[in-house]
């Protein structure tokens, strides 16, 4: 809960004789569920399906086939041989595949 530290400070006393009513409705007031955002700064954060991004560059570092990967032969894609199902006719399969 947010805290006023430039508001006087109110005596001891003056706090117990709150009742919890009134408690409840400062706690309200002071808690609004509106929120001041610019709409138009968190449109800029999305992109839209189809979007064009042929003037957009990614810089990707691609390495080569380690010693210790292999291609799997169902989904072609480069595993660590920890991820090595089973060897089908010289074939290499990974485990999502194998299942």
């Amino acid at each position: 809960m947010a805290t006023d530290y430039d508001a006087p400070r109110r005596e001891s006393e003056d706090m117990a004789e709150d009742s919890l009513e009134e408690l409840k409705a400062r706690r309200n007031d002071a808690q609004s569920g509106v929120v001041d955002e610019d709409e138009g700064a968190i449109a800029e954060n999305f992109e839209l399906p189809g979007a064009d991004l042929s003037g957009e560059e990614m810089t990707v570092k691609v390495l080569p086939k380690q010693a210790d990967e292999f291609t799997c032969a169902s989904c072609f894609l480069v595993h660590h041989r920890s991820r090595l199902a089973e060897t089908k006719n010289g074939q290499f399969i990974c485990r999502d595949c194998a299942a």
